[in-house]
């Protein structure tokens, strides 16, 4: 059911002419409109809050002949069905009564905020230790511009690509809770789910979206900031302002900067490598199992943040790695992780807590913990300064030792949940307030002694002073007493046995008395908005410390693991290659129970392409994998599991391990496999990180080896990177042969009995077997289908498989470039052999075997060779 249209409205209360009149204003969002003390939703409104809230769909009044849907939630419980609302990626417009109630017709009511999954800044609608951004995507014919705006921090970022995919790698790194486009933009992944929102086509004019900008920053050009002769960073910057302005109804004044970066300067890892080396989630779901739950011990909510950051866009720049390190390396050496820890330990999510109240939102537990948090200041800078490695940090943080002692005299220990609760500031902060609330507490003293002296003046001991909530304070005497009433008396309400009175006392302290929760409720609300006011005056110092505490945060982290699980510092060099000696998975080997199996990983110019050959379940895979999260985390600063690690320089890690049918696009396994291999030849460098696993396992025996084959000899010849290259096509161990940069290796296991030990060492030189059917024993395949397989294997090894030896024509030459669909062909005949059966001898070959050369003339032989040559030539 649809809301009528405003122009039918005229028969509607003034009150639904008034909702309808907001709700088309916010056609797009759920109105939550406030009715005394619930949020009331109507029409289609109401029928998807049911349907989404699970709560009671009623009705009020009628719409042509039809009662209105009506739906509703208590005010004071709204945030957790806001919560629900927007993790199902709705968004909702806040009404709220902002007139005075006892004024004639409907109160007025207007929108003061409108919920969306990129706006939020409500900690009870956030996710504490995760990142939630709002993404906007401008382009143009040569450029596109990503930009990224954290509303509730503050953190506002801007860049640019030359290519579709370099933007794409970016966005999906991005993970946002919000995209923003411009009305006429193509949606750059059509597939996403992420919700989108569009925007007029007229900020994306370079004039307009500048504009926005300078008013914002309040600077004459956007030179500061990177944008100045960059229209597309400019476009996709401003439409992240405009519209979070739009939604909060306010100037961001928590957004203090904007930040120009380039992807060149970090270490770039796309969302399938991020994906298969689990870095911060997990493909099964189990989020303890990733490299960030393990690292993960930051003492704050912001310095999980920061740390989640750092794990999805490690650093290239050397300085940078190398101040990072020495920070830890301080740490780990003196033994001082654990006080750093201490010392942060008192401090809240300042992040956050910093733009509600740049927004005048924060409560009053926001301010509690700010005082708190600033308390700690000047105890961790006494322990900073002790320390050379640490300054280019601690000199970015203040004390504000003013606001501290500001705060702790003005909030209580344990505030009220919201300002209008009242009971927020301590006695003796403020004297006006302090004699408001004593009106209130002092009362009933006040009452008792007014009581005693009107006795004592009149003679009257039944005399008694009472209230209620019609005729307000008064005085009580019995109808007995009517003549010895004071003349100062004035009468009030008579009752059957009883007359009331008031006097001039009375009716002053009843005033006084009565205004006194409004006055202090006032006097409070102008008290908290002077103490914003003083903290908003400090606002870019205080986010300056903020990100201090939080980078301090994650290298005491740091240190703390390193201790904890026996890492060591990673160094760097300028020459390439990468060497870990005595490497671990640091996941792995946490949750195993068992001792890990170290292993070492050497490349140079000599050994750029590893051919890794051994058993399934042997350790390929954990080796690949702990290649390059150690190389991660060298490159985020962080110590590594190995006894130690060296590192030349490297651009980004590509991944291809293991697939599944895409079957939303309608792409196979082995689509979905070379798809993911023709990028990596395509964009992978000599400096890039290569881990490819199983290439060619979704299709035909000879067509996978054969593109397995081309692809290990572009990679050898063309792309030149360090690759770990895991198979089971043996024959790929001859590259090793073929080409000076390609080594083989393998993964050990011995055979006890019928079964296998897996010693999960890495040893030079290609394996000796696969172990398919051990371990297909291991996995349970029932015994007889085992004893079949080893008689069929027999037969096979006693065939003769030459037809399986690569020969020169396998191999494509170097100089040759793969195309797109990366097709190569073994011979100009291609024939497919059926592995269990013996294939139908040839009539040439079987013609030339059942000859006898000597019972022939040379011109029957050469008739014969004629003969031979013409069958040849029409296959």
């Amino acid at each position: 059911m649809n809301a009528p249209k405003i122009e039918h409205l005229a028969h509607h209360t003034p009150m639904m002419q008034q909702y309808l009149t907001i709700k088309a204003e916010h056609p797009d969002q759920l109105v939550f409109y406030r009715m005394g003390d619930f949020y009331e939703l109507f029409y289609d409104d109401a029928m998807k809050a049911a349907r989404l809230l699970d709560i009671t769909l009623t009705q009020r009044g009628q719409s042509a002949g039809k009662p209105i849907p009506m739906a509703g939630i208590p005010h004071h419980s709204a945030e957790g069905y806001l919560a629900k609302l927007i993790k199902l990626g709705e968004s909702v417009a806040i009404c709220e009564q902002v007139g005075d109630v006892n004024t004639k017709g409907p109160v007025e009511r207007k929108v003061v905020r409108v919920l969306t999954p990129g706006t939020l800044t409500e900690d009870s609608l956030l996710e504490a230790r995760q990142d939630n951004l709002l993404v906007a995507w401008t382009q143009s014919a040569q450029k596109i511009g990503i930009s990224w705006l954290d509303v509730a921090s503050g953190r506002f970022e801007v860049t640019e690509f030359d290519q579709l995919d370099a933007a794409l790698n970016e966005l999906h790194r991005l993970n946002p809770a919000e995209l923003i486009l411009a009305e006429s933009c193509d949606h750059p992944d059509p597939t996403s789910k992420v919700r989108t929102q569009r925007l007029p086509d007229w900020l994306s004019q370079d004039t307009a979206a500048k504009r926005v900008l300078l008013d914002h920053f309040k600077t004459r050009d956007l030179s500061p900031f990177g944008c100045e002769q960059a229209p597309v960073k400019t476009t996709a910057a401003a439409a992240l302002l405009y519209y979070a302005q739009a939604m909060l109804q306010q100037p961001l004044h928590q957004v203090t900067s904007l930040q120009s970066y380039h992807t060149d300067d970090y270490l770039i890892l796309d969302a399938i490598t991020r994906r298969n080396l689990e870095l911060d989630t997990h493909q099964q779901g189990f989020q303890h199992h990733t490299l960030f739950h393990l690292l993960d011990h930051c003492q704050t909510p912001m310095g999980s943040r920061l740390l989640r950051r750092w794990l999805r866009q490690p650093l290239r720049r050397r300085e940078q790695i190398l101040q990072r390190l020495s920070v830890v390396d301080c740490l780990v050496m003196n033994q001082q992780h654990s006080q750093l820890q201490a010392h942060l330990k008192p401090i809240g999510d300042l992040e956050r807590i910093l733009s509600r109240v740049a927004l005048s939102s924060a409560r009053p537990r926001d301010l509690s913990q700010l005082g708190r948090s600033l308390t700690a200041l000047p105890g961790l800078l006494d322990w900073a300064t002790q320390w050379e490695e640490v300054h280019w940090l601690s000199s970015q943080i203040n004390s504000f030792e003013t606001l501290a002692d500001e705060l702790a005299r003005a909030i209580v220990e344990q505030p009220p949940l919201l300002l209008r609760e009242g009971g927020v500031f301590k006695t003796g902060y403020d004297p006006e307030l302090d004699q408001l609330l004593a009106l209130k507490t002092q009362a009933g003293d006040y009452l008792t002694d007014l009581e005693k002296r009107e006795r004592e003046r009149t003679g009257l001991a039944s005399l008694k002073i009472g209230f209620n909530r019609v005729q307000g304070y008064y005085i009580e005497l019995s109808k007995q007493y009517s003549d010895q009433v004071p003349l100062d008396y004035t009468r009030r309400q008579t009752l059957k046995n009883a007359e009331r009175y008031i006097t001039a006392e009375l009716k002053n302290f009843e005033t006084q008395i009565l205004s006194a929760d409004d006055k202090a409720q006032a006097r409070e609300q102008a008290l908290y908005e002077q103490l914003l006011t003083k903290i908003q005056a400090q606002l870019i110092p205080l986010q300056q410390t903020v990100h201090a505490l939080a980078a301090l945060d994650v290298l005491a982290n740091f240190a703390t693991q390193a201790l904890a699980r026996n890492y060591a510092r990673p160094t760097f060099q300028d020459q390439p290659g990468l060497l870990i000696e005595q490497g671990r998975h640091p996941t792995v080997e946490a949750l195993s129970h068992d001792p890990f199996i170290s292993n070492d990983a050497e490349f140079d110019d000599r050994r750029r392409l590893h051919i890794i050959t051994g058993p399934n379940m042997g350790g390929k895979s954990t080796y690949m994998r702990q290649t390059a999260i150690i190389t991660i985390m060298a490159h985020m600063g962080c110590f590594v599991p190995a006894k130690q690690a060296c590192f030349g320089p490297i651009d980004r890690i590509f991944t291809r391990i293991g697939a599944s049918d895409d079957l939303t696009s309608g792409r196979s396994t082995f689509m979905v496999e070379m798809t993911e291999t023709a990028h990596i030849l395509r964009h992978a460098s000599a400096e890039s990180l290569i881990l490819m696993d199983e290439v060619g396992r979704g299709t035909s025996t000879f067509d996978g080896l054969a593109l397995a084959w081309a692809i290990g000899d572009y990679l050898a010849t063309q792309v030149k990177g360090f690759c770990l290259f895991a198979t089971h096509y043996f024959e790929l161990t001859n590259l090793a042969e073929q080409f000076d940069n390609t080594v083989n290796m393998h993964l050990t296991a011995i055979e006890h009995q019928d079964s296998i030990v897996f010693l999960h060492q890495v040893k030079p030189g290609p394996a000796s077997q696969s172990y398919g059917l051990q371990v297909a024993a291991l996995a349970g395949v029932p015994s007889a289908v085992i004893t079949q397989a080893k008689m069929r294997l027999n037969e096979l090894e006693q065939r003769d498989m030459s037809a399986l030896k690569p020969s020169a024509n396998l191999a494509p030459t170097t100089s040759a470039q793969p195309q797109a669909g990366l097709v190569a062909q073994t011979n100009e005949q291609q024939v497919q052999f059926d592995l269990f059966n013996n294939p139908e001898p040839d009539p040439i070959i079987q013609a030339i075997t059942d000859l006898d050369p000597d019972q022939l003339t040379p011109k029957q032989a050469l008739e014969l060779l004629y003969q031979w040559q013409s069958q040849l030539n029409k296959h």
